[in-house]
């Protein structure tokens, strides 16, 4: 199965390996099906990260993948990757926070969920550097390799949180509590 690294309407496009709400079946997913529907992205199939990272569940069952990868307690985390355009990348940009510093855009590599050669210039969103360590100790140190029906259950809409904290403050107030995961 070859990568897709254009869209339908040849324009370039960005690998991106989505592991949590973004994926089909899950509640951000709505975005990627538009995405997809005006050709702004591109369903390249199910894939796991070469390496070990945490991927944990924060505020709200909000699936964060931290990156410290090989972390003792980590796994191999399985996802699925598209080709989306820059156009389509400034709207997961926005839903990520990237530019609030919930999330960061950097490099993964992933290979095929059922085996197959490494792909590489594959990017995911991470939780933010700055609380990563902490969201990591906060879960006892113990990830996934999935985020499932189980680990999503209990998951809060952000429409349905509540509107007084920005989400970075809700993310800091969850790692200075004590876990109870």
């Amino acid at each position: 199965m070859g990568i897709e690294a254009e869209n339908n309407s040849n324009r370039a496009s960005t690998l991106i390996f989505t592991y949590g709400t973004l994926k089909r079946g899950f509640s951000n997913h709505v975005l990627m099906q538009d995405l997809i529907k005006t050709g702004d992205a591109v369903f390249n199939g199910i894939y796991r990260t070469v390496d070990n990272y945490p991927l944990v569940c924060g505020p709200y069952r909000v699936p964060f993948l931290l990156n410290l990868p090989d972390a003792t307690g980590s796994h191999r985390v399985t996802g699925e990757l598209y080709a989306v355009s820059s156009q389509g990348l400034s709207r997961l940009d926005e839903l990520e926070g990237t530019s609030r510093d919930h999330y960061e855009r950097l490099p993964i590599r992933v290979e095929p969920a059922d085996g197959g050669d490494a792909v590489f210039g594959v990017e995911a969103y991470y939780g933010h550097r700055s609380y990563a360590m902490e969201m990591w100790k906060r879960s006892g140190k113990r990830g996934y390799g999935v985020y499932g029906e189980k680990e999503a259950k209990g998951y809060v809409k952000r429409k349905d949180r509540p509107q007084n904290l920005s989400f970075l403050e809700q993310i800091n107030v969850f790692v200075s509590s004590c876990s109870d995961n």
